[in-house]
């Protein structure tokens, strides 16, 4: 025979407990606190591009909303600052999200004739993280510059 389940079986301190718990999870994910960190695929897929290289900071302009209401179509787009030459040029940018259970959404390849270094696409997001991106140069060095994302859930600002 199974036991019915009885109001009398919860506390109200088991309740409170668990309403205590819910509201300091939503709290923390509010303010991206326990979101916003890279998973060892992100870190490993940065690393692979990187090829154990020290890239500069900045160079690239990242543009990426601050805060993403619906995770799943995410506008990114980027420019890099190149003269676009036959000896100095952007040979090609990745585009990442270290916290995405695959981190490489896009890689774009230049060449001088393309006059520029720019490009936009969409992304799927799965959580709040960083959104990296890496140019490497024709002369084989490296630029990276990075930005947080907030997805919110439901639209409420988290």
């Amino acid at each position: 025979m199974t036991k019915r389940f009885e109001t009398s079986d919860i506390s109200r301190r088991k309740v409170l407990g668990l309403a205590a718990g819910a509201g300091a999870a939503l709290g923390l994910a509010r303010f991206g606190i326990t979101s916003a960190m890279a998973t060892p695929k992100g870190d490993a897929a940065i690393a692979k591009i990187l090829g154990g290289k020290t890239p500069k900071e900045g160079g690239i302009k990242l543009d990426v909303p601050e805060i993403a209401e619906n995770g799943n179509t995410v506008p990114v787009g980027f420019s890099v600052d190149s003269p676009m030459t036959k000896d100095n040029y952007v040979k090609k940018v990745y585009i990442l999200a270290d916290g995405n259970p695959s981190p490489l959404v896009a890689s774009f390849e230049f060449t001088p004739m393309s006059g520029k270094a720019s490009a936009s696409t969409r992304m799927r997001l799965a959580k709040t993280q960083n959104i990296v991106a890496i140019a490497e140069m024709s002369d084989g060095s490296l630029s990276k510059v990075s930005s947080q994302v907030k997805v919110t859930i439901g639209g409420c600002g988290g």
